[in-house]
């Protein structure tokens, strides 16, 4: 196998660029190509020089692609901020921490541009310690919340966010519990149980004082879902949260009370995997909660993806995201890098996903911190911080790949799938066209990317993702 650069992007000779370029193309219809090859050796690297649109069809495989076709639109891409991850990154110096912010959020230079985050309302199984924002003593209650606080928040995740608004204050960020209260629970544990029906009003409630502490911390927050995984009890922390339940939640209280306080964060269900798109869809069919209900959320834990499709058949008015994906801490760059990005970057947004997430942006080099006793111990950040040392894994490409190319507003458009030439299209709001391209052929692949009657000629690696923008 070839290692230069060249041989991915850049043999536009296949498509006789030796030729004249027609007129209209001379100036403007040049392709740029960022690669990342399998092996690491080239990581989102832009190719040199530019690919040039010809007439000729020098018939190997085709990408059509079609922006008078088009689908929804984008909201970003990015990851779940854990409170591990805001942990690591504050504890970085200064100078590094400014550097690697602006290479996360921006996108000149060398950033990627993550455009969304996730964060824990509370701790999920990737914070050191298992905490809500209105704990309590054993036996005791707080229906009122006059012991509500975000003060954990304030140590390590709100001056983050504060230089991430800085750097990106269009960011949208959405907020999931792992745990409401454990006085809220049938079995008084951080683990599993369910909400008692009698604390419905104040959880609601817990919401209300969630999205205005943040607001009032310079922070907002553009959703939320209501149950991070309510079909998996076993985590730590988690909770049981069935469809009816969920439904009822929204209708009688959640929906209700976020009216009253005048609150527009949108409202997303599920929040789980592909396997059970019969849960929000349970919940959208009742006319009481889904007036209240934005969108649907999913993981690709089991199922499959084009269960977002199935969901968006049915309630084409309503929006599908997805949340949640991790990278294995012992799994190969190249298979993360190959299956992320044709799973979830391409299967998601071809599957109506306005957003795609990562799990965890960033954790030490023994996958830390995570809770105990479930918490997820061989979870791979985007990024490994090793004392003052960061390095950049799997999940950091596979975002970069599109966010650093598609900002939100984009336009998901259509485009053919040749076989194992995996790929989505989008138009960004400036005009340009992006296309995402995996080669999951077991060998080199050269193929045709066409816009109307012009070709450009390319070839990728097996396991090498392309950028491509005109």
């Amino acid at each position: 196998m070839m290692k230069t650069s060249h041989f991915f992007c850049c043999l536009a000779l296949l498509a006789g660029s030796t030729q004249r370029v027609s007129s209209q193309h001379k100036k403007t219809a040049v392709v740029s190509c960022w690669l990342t090859s399998p092996d690491k050796t080239i990581a989102l690297q832009k190719q040199t020089p530019g690919l040039p649109f010809t007439s000729k069809d020098n018939g190997f495989p085709t990408i059509n692609v079609d922006p008078s076709k088009t689908f929804q639109s984008i909201d970003g891409f990015g990851f779940t901020l854990t409170g591990g991850s805001a942990t690591l990154i504050n504890k970085l110096p200064a100078a590094a921490q400014n550097a690697l912010l602006k290479e996360l959020f921006l996108t000149a230079g060398n950033g990627i541009g993550i455009s969304y985050l996730r964060l824990s309302i509370g701790a999920s199984d990737l914070s050191a310690a298992v905490f809500t924002y209105d704990d309590m003593p054993a036996g005791q209650t707080d229906p009122q919340l006059k012991h509500f606080n975000i003060d954990k928040e304030k140590e390590d995740l709100i001056p983050v966010l504060k230089k991430i608004v800085a750097l990106q204050p269009r960011i949208k960020i959405l907020g999931s519990p792992w745990t409401p209260p454990a006085w809220m629970k049938t079995n008084n544990s951080f683990i599993g149980g369910s909400l008692k029906p009698e604390y419905y009003a104040a959880y609601a409630n817990y919401f209300v004082k969630y999205i205005q502490a943040m607001k009032a911390a310079g922070i907002t927050i553009d959703a939320i879902t209501i149950q991070n995984e309510p079909l998996h009890p076993r985590n730590n922390p988690s909770m049981l949260m069935l469809a009816p339940d969920q439904a009822e939640f929204v209708k009688t209280n959640l929906g209700p009370a976020f009216k009253a306080a005048g609150i527009a964060t949108k409202i997303i269900l599920y929040d789980h995997n592909c396997d059970k798109p019969e849960y929000p869809l349970t919940i959208l069919k009742d006319p009481a909660a889904y007036r209240f209900v934005d969108g649907s959320a999913f993981h690709l834990y089991g199922g499959t993806i084009d269960a977002l499709t199935t969901v968006h058949n049915q309630f084409p008015d309503k929006n599908v995201y997805f949340t949640e994906q991790w990278s294995d801490g012992k799994g190969s760059f190249a298979n993360e890098l190959k299956s992320n990005t044709t799973r979830l970057i391409i299967g998601a947004t071809r599957n109506w996903s306005r957003n795609v997430l990562q799990w965890n942006l960033a954790a030490d080099a023994q996958w830390n911190p995570h809770t105990d006793q479930g918490g997820c111990s061989q979870c791979l950040g985007g990024i490994t911080i090793d004392g003052a040392a960061v390095s950049r894994n799997s999940s950091y490409y596979v975002i970069g790949h599109a966010a650093k190319f598609v900002p939100a507003g984009s336009v998901r458009i259509a485009s053919d799938m040749p076989a194992h030439l995996d790929n989505v299209a989008f138009q960004t709001p400036a005009g340009k066209k992006v296309l995402i391209v995996v080669n999951n052929n077991a060998g080199p692949q050269s193929f045709q990317i066409k816009v109307k009657d012009q070709l450009v000629a390319t070839s990728l690696n097996s396991g090498a993702v392309g950028t491509y923008i005109w």
